[in-house]
């Protein structure tokens, strides 16, 4: 004889009452084929979150399968993108009619972008991390995206030290000596003659933007190339030799303090109108044990605060 299943998110009484912010699920292991301008879909695997809200006091609790079975098929079915994320915030909150009417979405996961050398014309992987939230309160919908850039920072303070020991080593070499053009040049191209380099540091800038809510498509590839155009030395995939002095001839002329590098990017997001903003930069110093690191907002009321 079949017997009905008990279930106890319907039918046990809370053992105390209350709204709750949000009930979900963490550390979900989700692949799937993520959309953006400018590149295939492409598939990505990641660690995903799956939300409502419970503002039905006395509910024991919510019935976290059917999130799961939504983003599953996302997963297996769908490709992501804003009206698939869309449908599964709707299904979230529908599938939990008089519990729920908020939802959040939260997407983990590195994409992988083909990146061509600064010189060479030789193309490899880089990895970006991603951070995409897609939320729903009351049927109003919002996204923001999160990535995180890699670039090289060489510290102007350090570029003026090495700069004057040089012209000490060149006063020293030279100081009774009538030289001419070859002599300085062949002295330059030695160790003796580059006596000293300034300090540079592998660092991140973390940037968070407010999306459109009307939005057709992501850009994320449209964002990180805004990025690292304005950084100038993002840390490269395939490289020879003649990418490698390239590289090294950008950091000489783009020598910036992580302060210079949160205005460069901050100026960037003011220029692109995002709705809101928040970025981190990390200089993750070679010279001190600790970091450098600045942050700054859009500043709008009840925005991203720093």
């Amino acid at each position: 004889m079949q017997t009905t299943m008990p279930d106890i998110a319907d039918t046990a009484p809370a053992l105390r009452t209350g709204k709750l912010d949000w009930v979900g699920m963490g550390e979900i292991e989700l692949p799937f084929i993520f959309e953006s301008r400018n590149i295939a879909p492409v598939n990505v695997v990641a660690k995903a979150r799956a939300f409502v809200n419970l503002h039905k006091e006395d509910a024991k609790g919510i019935h976290m399968s059917r999130l799961f079975l939504a983003l599953d098929t996302l997963s297996t079915e769908q490709q992501v993108n804003p009206q698939t994320l869309a449908q599964a915030l709707d299904t979230f909150i529908s599938s939990h009619d008089d519990l729920s009417d908020q939802a959040q979405i939260e997407f983990k996961f590195e994409l992988p972008l083909r990146r061509e050398s600064l010189l060479s014309g030789k193309v490899g992987w880089k990895n970006y991390p991603i951070h995409l939230i897609a939320k729903i309160n009351q049927g109003v919908l919002s996204f923001e995206l999160m990535v995180d850039v890699t670039y090289s920072s060489t510290c102007p303070c350090s570029a003026a030290l090495a700069r004057q020991l040089i012209q000490h080593a060149f006063d020293e070499k030279f100081a009774e000596q009538q030289i001419d053009k070859q002599t300085v040049l062949n002295w330059l191209g030695t160790t003796e003659g580059i006596v000293a380099t300034p300090h540079s540091q592998r660092s991140i800038a973390n940037v968070k933007v407010k999306l459109d809510n009307a939005l057709t498509s992501f850009d994320v590839v449209g964002l990180i190339d805004a990025l690292e155009g304005e950084l100038k030395t993002p840390v490269q995939a395939a490289v020879k030799r003649e990418d490698e002095q390239e590289f090294a001839r950008l950091n000489g002329q783009n020598l910036m303090f992580c302060e210079d590098a949160a205005r460069k990017i901050k100026g960037l997001l003011e220029e692109q109108e995002y709705a809101d903003y928040w970025l981190q930069i990390n200089h993750y110093e070679s010279l001190h044990a600790h970091d450098a690191v600045a942050i700054a907002v859009k500043g709008v009321a009840g925005g991203y605060t720093a």
